[in-house]
């Protein structure tokens, strides 16, 4: 029998595979807009890339992604245009905002591990309010002297507590005391405290980012935005500048005509992303939706007061053992973004309401979408595990790096309180640590309802690292495990790990079979400090 469509006699049978043909190389020295386009042409062309690489220069790169990525809306293209950005001096507020993406890659400036006294702070817009400026400078300089205090007294009180190993050199045991030391102070330091920080994202995620941050109501953060782009669209720094401007001057002083072809090749200024980053602007639909689930959620709440809740909420169902519909969860999670309610609180509301009114509500987080709009991240939803979790900003920033796990972030603010560091708890640093932010959170109080630009997002920055903020994380079981077993483990921070901890306490209790995979580790058993 004939085989199935065979080839006609005159062509030639297709080469058999070799491994040996496989070329497998790293690239180096091409301009992120460049490289993208490149890669980009392996679907319109055959060449390679050593091909296309050789064959290309930024004006060509310009010309194709106006027609593709603007026009045509090929925006995958951007993802191949990887770029690294050096963030420095901004507010750890700002910080907080900066790195809330999905698709995100870098590192910041540790509290735990640095001593924070001498960074700075960030200094808002006061208008002519001169009581609300001095007021506000008056309490960041209490929080940053008592950081210090608290920063000295915690480690004379670990060098009573804890001797210093035979074994042990005294410089590895004054370094891990100073930075256990750390771990309490920096419930002191206030969200104006200066950090640092290195992100690497692809150019797609760096539009989005730039837009979100122009979006964004603290003016701050809007010209970190503006930075960001402005940056993209600059000549970049150069690591080996020096370097080549010294090459370039001894091949001049050689050879004047070949020194101006090597300052041309060797000295160019390079942007990294001027052109996909370059129409990047605040996005109506974050500004007006923002507006509007705020007042939806005053609305429905009423001045309810908030109910209290657990450190970690496992809201898989309601109370009558039934997860809700995809509909009310959507609506529950755009509201609780825009307010400072436990989720299972508005869950309760939301499934009190009738059919036409919740879809009132679903219908703000889409009523000012446009063409180009993802869907807000509230409309994230189908994940079955959901932990609505109520800890300090210091610790949570901790938990904010899990990006598999979708993030809806409550805006920060006095109402639930603070927590105490485990070090200085049952310390004679309780009442110095507990004055300090006490004071802190009624100058939030005051500076909320001041006269000034932007009241609400000024007085955020007064509130120190110890106070708690709500966050809802839901995530796959997968990554539940990860998050506990990482977590927990006895090199972590206590705030974190307790977390962790009371997470998969809830998984064991609804799930008992699927409790039975982590390796946990219980953070009830006392750590010795200097093994963490």
């Amino acid at each position: 029998m004939p085989p199935l469509n065979p080839l006609p006699a005159s062509d030639p049978l297709p080469a058999s595979p070799d491994a040996e043909s496989t070329e497998v190389y790293a690239i180096h020295g091409a301009d992120p807009e460049v490289l993208a386009y490149a890669m980009a042409k392996y679907s319109r062309s055959a060449l390679s890339m050593k091909q296309s690489l050789r064959e290309l220069n930024a004006q060509r790169a310009e010309q194709f992604l106006n027609t593709f990525y603007f026009q045509y809306g090929h925006r995958s293209i951007a993802d191949l245009a990887h770029i690294a950005f050096a963030v420095e001096r901004l507010s750890l507020l700002a910080a907080i905002v900066l790195v809330d993406e999905q698709r995100w890659d870098g590192q910041e400036r540790s509290t735990r591990y640095q001593d924070f006294k001498k960074s700075g702070w960030y200094l808002p817009a006061f208008g002519s309010n001169v009581e609300a400026r001095q007021l506000y400078t008056q309490h960041i300089e209490k929080l940053f002297a008592s950081y210090q205090e608290i920063s000295l007294g915690a480690v004379e009180l670990l060098r009573s507590q804890v001797a210093k190993p035979e074994e042990m050199k005294q410089e590895a045991y004054d370094r891990t005391l100073r930075a256990r030391a750390f771990d309490g102070a920096r419930y002191l330091l206030p969200l104006a405290a200066n950090t640092s920080l290195g992100e690497i994202v692809n150019a797609r995620t760096l539009e989005t980012q730039v837009s979100r941050l122009l979006s964004q109501p603290h003016l701050e953060v809007r010209r970190l935005g503006e930075k960001l782009r402005e940056a993209a669209a600059s000549p970049s720094w150069s690591v080996q500048r020096a370097a080549f401007e010294e090459l370039q001057r001894d091949i001049a002083a050689v050879d004047a005509a070949l020194g101006e072809r090597a300052a041309a090749l060797l000295l160019r200024d390079v942007a990294v992303a001027p052109t996909l980053v370059k129409y990047a602007a605040p996005v109506e639909y974050i500004q007006q939706s923002r507006i509007e689930l705020e007042q939806a959620a005053l609305d429905l709440m009423d001045s309810a007061s908030i109910q209290p809740s657990p450190l970690v909420d496992l809201v898989e169902a309601d109370e009558n053992g039934q997860r809700e519909s995809i509909e009310i969860e959507i609506v529950t999670t755009l509201l609780y973004g825009a307010c400072h309610y436990p989720y299972r609180q508005l869950r309760d509301q939301v499934c009190a309401l009738d059919a036409p009114r919740r879809e009132e509500l679903l219908l703000l987080g889409t009523r000012h979408r446009g063409r180009h709009d993802e869907l807000s991240r509230a409309f994230s939803s189908g994940y079955q595990l959901r932990f609505d979790i109520l800890m300090d900003i210091g610790g949570f920033r901790d938990m904010h790096r899990h990006r598999r796990c979708v993030q809806t972030i409550q805006s920060f603010t006095s109402l639930h309180g603070y927590d105490v560091p485990e070090l200085i708890a049952d310390s004679n640093l309780r009442r110095p640590y507990e004055d300090a932010v006490r004071q802190a959170h009624a100058a939030f109080d005051t500076l909320s309802r001041a006269d000034i630009p932007e009241a609400k997002e000024t007085a955020q920055y007064l509130l120190p690292l110890g106070t708690r903020c709500r966050s809802l994380f839901k995530m796959d079981f997968a990554e539940a495990l990860y998050i506990a077993e990482l977590r927990s483990a006895p090199q972590g921070h206590i705030s974190y790990r307790r977390v962790a901890w009371e997470m998969y306490e809830a998984i064991a209790k609804r799930h008992p079979v699927l409790a039975k995979n982590f390796r946990i580790t219980d953070v009830n058993i006392p750590i010795d400090p200097l093994q963490r």
